[in-house]
C-alpha cells in the first residue's frame, strides 16, 4: 500500500509539474496577445465585421487567435485547439480552449473591460486558466491544485480567494444582460434572483466571475455561453475555492450557461434559477 501511494504521489508530481509547464506556456501566449490587442484597442482602422450569430469579430480577434494557434503548434504541436473564430485542430486529451478577446463588443467600442482567455483541458477537465485584462492592467491564472492567483505576471501575483459570505441577503451579483435570461425562458427566475441579493451589477463578461474569485463578488451567472467563454473561467473559479457549474448544477464548463459562486451560496442559486 505504501509503495502504491508513493507511486500515486510521483504521478501526481508529474501532472502538477507538466500543468506548470503548461501555464507559463499561457502566461507567454497572454503575453504575446496583450500586445497585439493593444496595438489595435481603439485603432482607427480597427475593422470589424459580424459574424452569423450577427456577433461582432475584429481583426485583433482574429490576429490573437491566429498567433496563439501557431505558437502551440510548436510549442504543443500533438494538443488540440479549440477556438472561437477557427476551426478544431488534432485530437486526444489535451485540448487548448481560446477565446481571444472576451468582451469584443466592449473592445470595438473603447471600453476596456475585455480579455484574452487561454485554458488547457485534460479529458474533459480545466486543468489550467489564464484570463489576460491587458486594459485594466490585470490578469488572473490557476493550474488545478496549484491555487488562484491575479497580479500582472506570473512572479508577480497575489492568490486569490472567494468570499465567505453566507446568506442571499448579504449577497452581491453580477450578470451581463437581462435580455439573455428572457429569451431563455428564466427571467422571472432571475429578476427573483436579483430582488433577493442585496447588490446587483452588471460588470459583464469574465469580469463577473475574476471579481467572483477575488472575492468581490458572490455570485456570477449567464444564461448563455459557449465553451470558450468559460473554460479558464472554470479553474480560476475553482482554485480561488468557489464553485462553477452550467445552470442545472452541473460541474465544469459545459453548459447550458453558467453559474459561478463562493461555493457557500451555490445550491440556493440553482434553485432559484431552476425552470
Amino acid at each position: 500500500m505504501r509503495v502504491g501511494g508513493r507511486g500515486t504521489d510521483r504521478l501526481n508530481d508529474m501532472a502538477e509539474q507538466s500543468y506548470l509547464d503548461d501555464l507559463r506556456l499561457a502566461h507567454v501566449m497572454a503575453d504575446n496577445a496583450d500586445s497585439l490587442t493593444m496595438s489595435r484597442f481603439k485603432a482607427l482602422d480597427l475593422k470589424v465585421d459580424s459574424k452569423p450569430d450577427l456577433t461582432p469579430v475584429s481583426d485583433a480577434d482574429v490576429a490573437v487567435e491566429d498567433a496563439i494557434r501557431r505558437t502551440l503548434k510548436t510549442a504543443r504541436p500533438r494538443d488540440a485547439v479549440h477556438g472561437e473564430e477557427r476551426e478544431d485542430t488534432g485530437w486526444g486529451p489535451r485540448r487548448w480552449i481560446i477565446d481571444p478577446i472576451d468582451g469584443t463588443a466592449n473592445f470595438v467600442r473603447g471600453v476596456p473591460v475585455w480579455a484574452t482567455l487561454i485554458a488547457l483541458m485534460v479529458e474533459d477537465r480545466v486543468r489550467v486558466g489564464v484570463v489576460s485584462a491587458p486594459a485594466l492592467g490585470r490578469r488572473w491564472w490557476a493550474s488545478e491544485g496549484g491555487g488562484a492567483f491575479c497580479g500582472k505576471t506570473l512572479l508577480q501575483g497575489q492568490p486569490c480567494r472567494v468570499s465567505g459570505v453566507t446568506s442571499m441577503d448579504d449577497a452581491s451579483l453580477s450578470y451581463s444582460s437581462i435580455h439573455g435570461w428572457v429569451d431563455s425562458g428564466r427571467g422571472q427566475q432571475f429578476v427573483d434572483l436579483m430582488r433577493g441579493c442585496w447588490r446587483t451589477r452588471a460588470y459583464g463578461d469574465f469580469w463577473s466571475y475574476m471579481l467572483l474569485a477575488e472575492g468581490a463578488v458572490d455570485i456570477a451567472t449567464e444564461p448563455e455561453l459557449a465553451l470558450h467563454d468559460m473554460a479558464a473561467l472554470d479553474v480560476i473559479v475553482r482554485e480561488a475555492g468557489g464553485r462553477f457549474t452550467n445552470l442545472d448544477g452541473v460541474d465544469g464548463p459545459h453548459g447550458p450557461g453558467a453559474i459561478a459562486t463562493n461555493g457557500l451560496l451555490h445550491d440556493s442559486v440553482v434553485q432559484q434559477l431552476a425552470e
